[in-house]
């Protein structure tokens, strides 16, 4: 156990000097000193027969984060294999750590970001302008003239608009890192593709942004100077102005249907419009070039990864136990998983449902807990759009059996909100779903292990009316109701907004669970590559990047370098971009598909799909909201009865329920709508104290 822990730290902090080098040469990149001095050596050391003008960028911006990819595959697997015998729970919190993690900024676009954030957002933009205050300052001192009479501010406005798409370029390097779901590097800092999807849309509009003007700055330039032309030239021999103007035409669709005002109106629209960016991203890397899409490579390298592992998690069809009816309209699923999976608390997993949508995949927070329900994984759906109405409906109806394919799940490396001494939840409406897997994280580890300290509970939920209580009932799972939940320290306080008292009693409002027949062709939830997901990701990862660069030097070696070795032709500059990603593509591809099939062979789940044989409750706990004097049928259901208190006709008074709250170190958690998200932050930020950490989750149903 200490070895393994040694380990973990050698490796994390090899990760972080790498990405310290990394961001270093980032720095230098613009400068005098790199262009002049340093340029000219590496190109002679680096640019071999092998990888030509490709050598340099390959081994200075490509190897260190592949490197560290492969390294946090090592990292989360030690972590992994370690997490059962540590302690699952510890108070000691720095006063570092709270100032760091409290909220700043709580508004739209931004979102809420705290002062880590804020600092690192501010070190992002510093780099863009020192890069772009470099680049201006080496490039005015040595302009070329591109054209017969072009005036000195002529060739400096063009100047101008190529740096400001180098600059975008730099944007680039990060972009595709925060949609990686499977990353191995998210998690060594703390963070989760769920978490850091704010970054990729920052980031996705600077960039587009940049080359916008990239773009107009060219064509005015080309207006002034009568070169219009060049605005339909293909070149052979250097970049294609055509391919640009193509790249930033698909851009522009996608960066315009992602506004928020249009996402949330038309998500459709924006969602397959977004899918544009395969053909975007061909046509931007055309017009770089192959020595630029060195640059960028290994985002993009990763994430193909990823979204092909993710391709062959969803070919297999997986088996939907049964679906339980809430009395609110809401349905909880429950799948069969492998007893294998394991996943974290506010974990999140993708659900596609063929007969709706072959398409379309919907993410939904996982309310289960894999140590409480070792079979089962569960999510909850709640109509919000056409999708979801259409699943209730299927649901509905008197089918047995319901076709599913799944990806994920996806959640953090640890379950570090459980630290503290005490937790409170706070929710609005469906919101209440990640916690949903905090209480029964809390319920099997003081089951398991009572001499275990467990953060005593406060739930603050609000609901719009008292039938939407029944969501209580999602704290006691399908599967089991044997864990008691008066174990657990938690208090419930919720609030009906839209109701002055309790309603009449209504015998038909009761829970209603639908069994389905299983299926002998669908498979149990898994990992994509079983329960060493990190260590066989890690060979996926090197394996793949080694056989690109072997069959790239090869390409180079022995086709390319012998067209351009006595300097009278150039290999074609769209071909050597192609080759790259067909190289790359293919050897993902492979490498993903050996190793899979590999992991199949010799571990085969002896789990055979069955329908679990458990008591489908008749009562929820939700029912004395019809009437005070009915006697439940078990303990755990009078004990959730027991612990909440029902406020009709009021709203919780969010700043006096924070100022109030006692203790050294106490984690606020907030889930629900965005208003609500930025109004607990704001008051973190302004009137609590240094005992309040802030965690703010995104729910998905």
């Amino acid at each position: 156990m200490a070895k393994e822990m040694a380990m973990a730290r050698a490796l994390k902090m090899i990760f972080l000097l790498t990405f310290v080098l990394w961001l270093w040469l980032w720095i230098m990149l613009p400068t005098k000193l790199y262009k002049n001095t340093w340029t000219p050596k590496l190109k002679m050391e680096l640019n071999s027969t092998y990888f030509r003008e490709q050598g340099t960028n390959l081994l200075l911006f490509s190897f260190p984060i592949m490197f560290m990819a492969v390294l946090g595959c090592f990292y989360l697997h030690l972590q992994k294999n370690s997490s059962e015998d540590s302690k699952p729970f510890s108070t000691q919190r720095s006063r570092g750590d709270s100032f760091l993690k409290r909220p700043i900024l709580a508004m739209n676009p931004l979102g809420i970001v705290n002062t880590l954030e804020i600092g690192f957002a501010a070190a992002f933009v510093i780099l863009l302008i020192w890069s772009l205050g470099n680049y201006l300052y080496v490039s005015f001192g040595n302009l070329h003239m591109h054209g017969a009479g072009e005036k000195i501010w002529e060739a400096k406005f063009r100047s101008v608009s190529l740096r400001l798409g180098y600059i975008g370029h730099i944007c680039w390097a990060f972009l595709f890192f925060p949609v990686t779901r499977g990353s191995s590097l998210l998690p060594l800092i703390g963070l989760t593709s769920e978490s850091t999807i704010k970054y990729h849309i920052w980031l996705g509009h600077i960039s587009n942004l940049l080359f916008a003007l990239h773009t107009v700055g060219f064509i005015i330039y080309w207006g002034i100077t009568d070169q219009m032309a060049l605005l339909k030239e293909w070149s052979e021999v250097y970049v294609s102005n055509v391919a640009g103007l193509i790249a930033m035409a698909f851009a522009t669709v996608i960066w315009v249907t992602s506004f928020r005002s249009i996402r949330q109106k038309m998500f459709e629209v924006f969602f397959y419009s977004h899918h544009l960016y395969t053909l975007y991203t061909v046509f931007y890397l055309i017009h770089v070039g192959a020595a630029y899409v060195c640059m960028i490579l290994p985002g993009m390298f990763l994430f193909a990864i990823d979204r092909f592992l993710r391709f062959l998690q969803s070919q297999r069809h997986v088996s939907l136990v049964s679906a339980r009816h809430l009395p609110c309209g809401v349905v909880e699923l429950n799948l069969l998983k492998s007893p294998e999976l394991s996943y974290s608390p506010t974990s999140v997993m993708f659900l596609n449902v063929p007969s709706i949508s072959k398409l379309q995949w919907h993410p939904f927070t996982i309310t289960s807990n894999s140590k409480l329900e070792p079979d089962i994984v569960s999510v909850v759906s709640k109509v919000g759009g056409s999708w979801t109405s259409k699943l209730h409906q299927q649901l509905s109806s008197s089918l047995d059996h319901l076709q599913v394919s799944v990806e994920g799940p996806y959640g953090p490396a640890s379950t570090h909100f459980l630290r503290h001494e005490s937790l409170l939840l706070i929710s609005g409406g469906s919101g209440i779903t990640p916690f949903i897997s905090i209480i029964r994280e809390i319920m099997i580890v003081r089951s398991t292990k009572p001499d275990c300290h467990v953060p005593q509970v406060r739930l603050i939920c609000a609901f719009k009316n008292s039938m939407d209580l029944t969501m209580l009932d999602l704290l006691l799972p399908v599967s089991s109701t044997q864990t008691e939940i008066s174990n657990v320290p938690l208090q419930i306080e919720a609030y009906i907004t839209r109701e002055e008292e309790p309603p009449q009693t209504n015998e038909e409002n009761l829970v209603n669970t639908i069994w389905f027949k299983p299926n002998p062709l669908d498979s149990p939830v898994s990992e994509a590559l079983g329960p060493n997901h990190w260590l066989l990701l890690g060979a996926v990862i090197s394996s793949s990047f080694m056989m690109f660069l072997i069959l790239l030097g090869i390409i180079t070696r022995y086709y390319i370098y012998p067209i351009e070795r006595n300097g009278d032709a150039v290999y074609n500059y769209t071909y050597k971009v192609l080759w790259d990603m067909f190289l790359a593509l293919a050897c993902i591809c492979v490498s993903s598909s050996f190793v899979l099939m590999w992991q199949r062979k010799t571990y085969v789940s002896n789990k055979r799909v069955q329908v679990l044989s458990v008591q489908s409750p008749k009562a929820s706990p939700g029912s004395w909201i019809y009437g005070g004097e009915r006697e439940l049928e078990s303990l755990p259901y009078q004990s959730l009865v027991q612990a909440t208190n029902v406020h009709y006709g009021s709203r919780p008074d969010l700043k006096k329920i924070l100022l109030d709250c006692k203790g050294s170190d106490i984690g606020v958690l907030v889930s629900g709508p965005t208003r609500l998200r930025h109004d607990v932050a704001k008051i973190c930020s302004t009137a609590c104290g240094d005992n309040l950490k802030f965690h703010a989750l995104s729910f998905t149903w």
